[in-house]
C-alpha cells in the first residue's frame, strides 16, 4: 500500500482544481490525509488536511489555491504516525524560496539520517521519511534547486518516487530501482505528473511514459 502524488505545470490553468481531480483519482493510495501545494513562481500557498480529497478541500479553499505550479499528496502512514503534522505536502522556506515536496515511499536509512541532521542542529515538525529530504536539500552548502534535491536523494536509500514545487520547476523524481510508480502525461501544454494514469484519465490528459527508474524530470 502506498501514497499517491500529483504535479502539475500548466501557465494559464486553474492548476489547484486540477490537482483536486487528480488527487481524487488517486484517493485509493491513501484515505487518510490529503493536500495540495501550489505557486505562481513568486508565492507559495498551501492547504492540507486529515481525511478524505473530498472532505480536506471545496470551492472557498480551492480558490485561494492561485498559480500555475501544483503539487499534491493523498496519505497512507507506513511512517510516521496519524497526525496532521504528517500530511503533505511540506513546504519549507530557504535561502533559495520556498520548497514544496510530496513524496510516496520508505527510505531505509532516514534514522540515521535524522539523527545526523538533528546533530547538526536541523529542526523536525514531522516523523515522516520526506522531511529527511527537505533538510538534506536544505543543508545542501551550494547549488540551485535541482543539485540540491539530486545531493540530498544520493544519502536516501530505499524506495520513492517524488514531487517537488520550488524556483518556477515542478519536479518528478523516481528511486533508481524503479520500485514506486509515477507517470509523466500531457494535457494541451500542460506536463502532469502521477502515481497512476487514472489522475490523468479522470483530468483528461494523455499518458506520455513512464518517468524511468533514477531519472529527474
Amino acid at each position: 500500500e502506498a501514497c499517491g502524488v500529483f504535479g502539475i505545470y500548466a501557465p494559464g490553468v486553474d492548476v489547484a482544481r486540477v490537482a483536486f481531480f487528480g488527487l481524487y483519482a488517486l484517493q485509493h493510495r491513501g484515505q487518510e490525509s490529503a493536500g495540495i501545494a501550489t505557486s505562481d513562481g513568486q508565492t507559495t500557498y498551501i492547504r492540507k488536511g486529515m481525511g478524505l480529497v473530498s472532505q480536506v478541500f471545496d470551492e472557498n479553499n480551492l480558490r485561494g489555491l492561485r498559480g500555475h505550479l501544483a503539487i499534491g499528496h493523498t496519505r497512507y502512514s507506513t511512517t510516521g504516525s496519524s497526525h496532521l503534522r504528517n500530511a503533505q505536502p511540506y513546504l519549507i522556506e530557504t535561502v533559495h524560496g520556498p520548497l514544496g515536496v510530496a513524496h510516496n515511499g520508505n527510505l531505509t536509512n532516514a534514522h540515521v539520517l535524522r539523527r545526523e541532521l538533528v546533530e547538526r542542529g536541523s529542526l523536525f515538525q514531522s516523523t515522516t521519511d520526506t522531511e529527511v529530504i527537505t533538510h538534506l536539500m536544505a543543508t545542501c552548502p551550494r547549488g540551485d534547486v535541482i543539485e540540491r534535491l539530486v545531493h540530498a536523494l544520493r544519502q536516501v536509500e530505499g524506495a520513492y518516487s517524488l514531487v517537488g514545487l520550488a524556483d518556477g520547476l515542478v519536479i518528478g523524481v523516481r528511486d533508481p530501482l524503479g520500485v514506486r510508480p509515477l507517470v509523466l502525461g500531457r494535457l494541451g501544454e500542460a506536463h502532469i505528473l502521477a502515481s497512476e494514469t487514472c489522475a490523468l484519465d479522470i483530468i483528461g490528459a494523455d499518458f506520455v511514459r513512464d518517468i524511468e527508474p533514477g531519472e529527474l524530470v
